[in-house]
C-alpha cells in the first residue's frame, strides 16, 4: 500500500496482513474514532424525550439482530424467514429466568451483562439445531424449514401456561454502579448498554470476516462444491453461520426485554421475521455496514409514515384507518424498489461516496 497512509487513493496491498486490517488509512481510523465519540456524546449535550430515545433503542436492537441475519443470509447464503424467533428465544430466556425466581432477583437486576450472554447464548444453540438441516437443504426448501421453526416458537409460546400464553411476562428494572436504573434514565441508559453490544458486535464480524471462518462464509455462499473441494466444510460452515446469527439475536432479544421492562409474543411474530429480512435487503446483504443503514432506514421510514398518516387522517373521515393503509405500502414498496433498482442496498451508496471522496481530485 501507499506509504502515507493519511494521503492513500487507492489500496495497493504487498503483504496479507496489509489486507486485513481493520482500517485501510489512518483517515479512517481517525474518522471513525471521532465518530463513536460523537455516538457517545450527543446525549450529554442534547436531551430527547423518552419517546425518541425508545425509537433509537429500538434501532439499535435491530442493528444486533440484523448483524447476524446478515452473517447466515448475506454472508452465508443462507434463506432465513425465521430470524424474529431467535430474537424471541433471547428475550423468553430472560423472561424464563424472571418467571422462576421473579422479576426482581439479584440475578435479573444486578446480572444483567451475565444475562444478555446467556440469551445470546441460547440463541446461538437453537441456531446450530435449526442449521443442521442447512445441511442437506437448499434455497426454497431451507427458507420453509426457517419457517416451520417460526411456526413451532409461535405454537409454543402461545399455547403453554410457562410463557403466560403469549401475554406480557415482566422483568425488573436494571441496576448499575450508581443504583436502581430510574425511570427518567431507563432509555438513556440502555441506550448506551445498546451502544456498546453494537459496537463489540460489529468489531466482532469484522474480525471474523478476516479469518479463515469468515472466508468459509463467502465461499460457500458462491459454490459450496468449490469450497468443498479446497477442503473447507460446507456443512460445518452453514451450521456455525446460523449459531452465530442465533447469537447475535438472543443478545437483541434480551436487550428487547430490558428495555420494554417485559417480554410478549407480539414482538416476535412472523411478521417480525419478514421485516428483518427487510432491513438487511434495504441496508446491503453481505456488507456489515449495511446491518446499520438497514434498520435505521426502515425504522425511520414507519416513523414518519405514522407521523403523515395522522395528519392527514385529521383531514379524512374517522372511520378511514389511513395507517393500516399506509404501512404496508410504504414498506412492500421500498423493498421492492430497492429489489428493482438497488439490489445491493444502501450500503452501495455509501460504497460510491467513499470511493468518490477517496478519489477526488483525482490523485494519483
Amino acid at each position: 500500500m501507499a506509504t502515507n497512509r493519511w494521503m492513500a487513493t487507492g489500496n495497493y496491498f504487498t503483504s496479507y496482513r496489509d489486507e486485513q486490517r481493520i482500517y485501510f488509512t489512518n483517515l479512517d481510523r481517525t474518522i471513525f474514532s471521532m465518530f463513536l465519540v460523537l455516538l457517545f456524546a450527543w446525549p450529554l449535550l442534547f436531551s430527547l424525550s423518552n419517546k425518541y430515545m425508545l425509537v433509537i433503542d429500538n434501532i439499535l436492537i435491530a442493528v444486533v439482530a440484523v448483524i447476524g441475519l446478515n452473517i447466515v443470509t448475506g454472508f452465508a447464503g443462507l434463506i432465513s424467514i425465521g430470524h424474529a424467533a431467535f430474537v424471541g428465544i433471547g428475550a423468553y430466556t430472560v423472561a424464563s429466568f424472571s418467571t422462576l425466581i421473579g422479576d426482581r432477583h439479584v440475578i435479573i437486576t444486578h446480572c444483567w451483562p451475565l444475562m444478555i450472554l446467556l440469551a445470546g447464548s441460547m440463541g446461538a444453540i437453537f441456531g446450530a439445531i435449526v442449521g443442521l438441516p442447512a445441511m442437506r437443504l437448499k434455497h426454497l426448501y431451507l427458507a420453509i424449514a426457517t419457517l416451520s421453526f417460526q411456526m413451532i416458537f409461535s405454537w409454543t409460546i402461545n399455547f403453554l401456561d410457562f410463557f403466560n400464553q403469549g401475554q406480557t411476562i415482566f422483568v425488573g428494572r436494571a441496576y448499575w454502579l450508581t443504583g436502581k436504573v430510574g425511570r427518567s434514565d431507563h432509555y438513556l441508559f440502555w441506550y448506551y448498554v445498546i451502544l456498546v453490544v453494537v459496537v463489540l458486535s460489529g468489531f466482532m464480524v469484522r474480525n471474523l470476516l478476516r479469518t479463515r471462518y469468515g472466508r468459509c462464509l463467502s465461499a460457500v455462499r458462491d459454490n459450496d462444491r468449490a469450497a468443498d473441494a479446497m477442503g473447507m466444510h460446507p456443512g460445518l460452515t452453514k451450521v456455525y453461520a446460523f449459531a452465530l446469527a442465533g447469537f447475535f439475536a438472543g443478545m437483541a432479544g434480551a436487550l428487547h426485554a430490558y428495555v420494554y421492562r417485559g417480554v410478549g409474543f407480539e414482538s416476535f411474530t412472523l411478521h417480525e421475521s419478514i421485516a428483518y429480512l427487510a432491513m438487511a435487503i434495504v441496508g446491503g446483504l453481505g456488507t456489515l455496514n449495511g446491518s446499520f443503514w438497514g434498520p435505521a432506514a426502515i425504522m425511520t421510514l414507519d416513523l414518519q409514515v405514522e407521523h403523515l398518516a395522522e395528519k392527514v387522517g385529521s383531514l379524512l373521515p374517522s372511520n378511514m384507518n389511513l395507517a393500516t393503509a399506509l404501512n404496508p405500502l410504504s414498506f412492500g414498496l421500498v423493498i421492492v424498489l430497492f429489489l428493482m433498482f438497488e439490489p445491493r442496498g444502501i450500503a452501495n451508496w455509501w460504497r460510491i461516496a467513499r470511493s468518490y471522496t477517496k478519489l477526488w481530485p483525482f490523485r494519483y
